[in-house]
């Protein structure tokens, strides 16, 4: 009869065991500080004090970065494109030339108004009110820009950035974000005309006059201010047309 070896003691078994273990939990470990690393790009996934007007900050520094970029890559294309030398280039090149000033791709400059949209102190939110009431919205900043245009505005800005025919004003919680870039109030619109035409062109508009009703109603603030020089930007965002098309 084969006599059967004797079991290793419990806690020799033990040891080995944790021997196992204990490189498994390092790698382990590893690989989340890896991931992490990764997720964070860098950077603190958590920065210490950051918060909603910290983020719109940097993201709004970022995109101007951005924009800074494309201005200087749509030069060297110009530039580029200007070396090519055929009769019918250089005429739809003088056509699109022409185009520039009314299209917004040059700066402007000149007397004008300045109009400064916030929302309402934080003391006149009551209980059971609406907050929406209480701030401005897209459609606020839209009837003024609309407004001036109808009073004959050569340029529009808003917060410092050419307005367009294609730009698109959106509300994206207690933000507005035009062209990508996200921005908290005050608002800030600034337009290039005659003063007079454009302070009558607000007051004829029926949406401003609603809102101007929320400033005395709700203390919405408003403040318009003429301006012996107005400096409009020329448009420096993407032109690209973007559109919807039904799927198969």
């Amino acid at each position: 009869m084969d006599e059967q070896e004797p079991a290793p003691p419990v806690h020799s078994r033990r040891r080995s065991d944790w021997r196992l273990a204990v490189p498994l939990v390092f790698v382990l470990t590893g690989l989340l500080f890896a991931a992490s690393s990764l997720s964070a790009g860098g950077g603190d996934l958590r920065p210490v004090g950051a918060d909603l007007a910290d983020l719109v900050r940097e993201r709004t520094d970022r995109v101007e970065a951005k924009r800074t970029d494309v201005v200087t890559l749509r030069d060297e294309v110009e530039a580029m494109s200007g070396r090519v030398d055929t009769e019918t280039v250089e005429e739809q090149r003088a056509i699109s030339r022409g185009l520039r000033p009314e299209a917004g791709f040059t700066d402007v400059s000149g007397p004008g108004l300045r109009v400064r949209l916030t929302d309402a102190p934080r003391e006149v939110d009551e209980p059971g009110l609406d907050p929406n009431l209480l701030v401005v919205h897209q459609q606020d900043i839209q009837a003024f820009v609309n407004a001036l245009w109808s009073g004959g505005a050569k340029a529009v800005t808003l917060q410092g950035q050419r307005l367009i025919s294609t730009t698109g004003i959106k509300c994206v919680g207690n933000t507005v974000v035009l062209d990508g870039v996200p921005y908290s109030p005050p608002y800030v619109i600034e337009a290039v005309g005659d003063v007079a035409d454009l302070e009558q062109a607000l007051r004829r508009s029926t949406a401003v006059s609603t809102y101007r009703e929320y400033v005395v109603r709700y203390r919405l603030g408003l403040a318009v201010e003429p301006r012996a020089q107005v400096d409009a930007p020329a448009y420096a965002g993407d032109v690209d047309l973007r559109f919807a098309t039904v799927a198969d």
